[in-house]
């Protein structure tokens, strides 16, 4: 199977463990009925914390129990074990290595690069996502790619201006899906990975801040637009998140919440956890599943 879009959100908990009144409760036309067909998933994996994006994201990229490698749920950004199992086992990393072409559409600033650069020799800093497709070969702003930033259009931090006026951003952002939909002809797998959700989690309040609330709705709109503008030019696609927090504004950190795996045009089988929906997603290009216990 070839030309499939990952749109790896970034905690965002399955809308079935939203509380009321949660960024999930807003019509969502493309996205909430994907999301409600698809499957619901477990990311906590029977050990006890919170989950984390270093060890979730590597669970869905090698289809491995990593958080039993670790011994804990671990992150956000993977460290020496995590970054040699991404190394050999990422899914990116494998189909390159059996002749598959891959991308990652994020679009990186000079000032990440320079940082990356600046920070060598400490612990680090990079994501699960960029990790695994620098471990494949293939460079970070790939040419032929419409990249895309993470934060679809919304301002990095507080105040989250311009979320009550987005009209030309959704209808920018559906075309941009469609524009995606056109470069992944050209790859096996091209991913997005879609962190900003995380952040605007992290501005969770016991009293549920207002402006947290309307940008995280507003981002979820944003993912329908590009998931509108991909699936209406016929793209295969897959929707994942690594663990909750977004869906539940009343706190600041992660949560247990269940996890949404969607899709179309893809068999998304019988998975209920992280792990084994890692599994199904290198099944589709033929990888075999992780020996167990290797």
């Amino acid at each position: 199977m070839s030309g499939i879009v990952w749109l790896a959100l970034d905690g965002v908990g399955h809308p079935q463990d939203a509380p009321d009144g949660s960024v999930w409760d807003q019509p969502l036309g493309t996205l909430r009925p994907l999301v409600d067909a698809g499957r619901c998933l477990d990311a906590t994996l029977g050990v006890p914390g919170l989950p984390q994006s270093g060890t979730g994201q590597a669970c869905w990229l090698t289809g491995r129990d990593t958080v039993r490698v670790m011994g804990e749920h671990f992150g956000p950004h993977p460290g020496p074990t995590l970054q040699r199992l991404l190394q050999a086992e990422a899914l990116p990393v494998r189909l390159a290595q059996a002749g598959g072409r891959v991308a990652l559409g994020n679009e990186y600033m000079p000032a990440y690069f320079h940082a990356l650069e600046s920070g060598a020799g400490r612990r680090n800093r990079m994501g699960c996502f960029p990790f695994a497709f620098r471990a494949a070969g293939v460079p970070l702003n790939p040419p032929g790619v419409p990249l895309l930033g993470a934060t679809l259009g919304l301002p990095y931090a507080r105040p989250w201006a311009g979320v009550g006026e987005e009209g030309a951003a959704l209808d920018a952002l559906a075309r941009h899906g469609a524009a995606l939909a056109r470069a992944a002809t050209e790859v096996d797998l091209l991913a997005l990975d879609l962190w900003f959700g995380d952040l605007l989690g992290h501005a969770g309040t016991p009293d549920v801040p207002g402006d947290a609330l309307a940008a995280g709705r507003s981002y979820l709109r944003r993912v329908d637009a590009l998931l509108s503008g991909l699936l209406g030019a016929g793209a295969r696609v897959v929707v994942s998140s690594d663990h909750g927090n977004l869906e539940d504004l009343r706190t600041k950190g992660h949560t247990l919440a269940r996890v949404p795996f969607a899709g179309a045009g893809v068999d998304l089988g019988q998975p209920g956890n992280v792990v084994q929906a890692g599994q199904v997603l290198s099944g589709w290009f033929g990888l075999p599943a992780p020996l167990p216990g290797a």
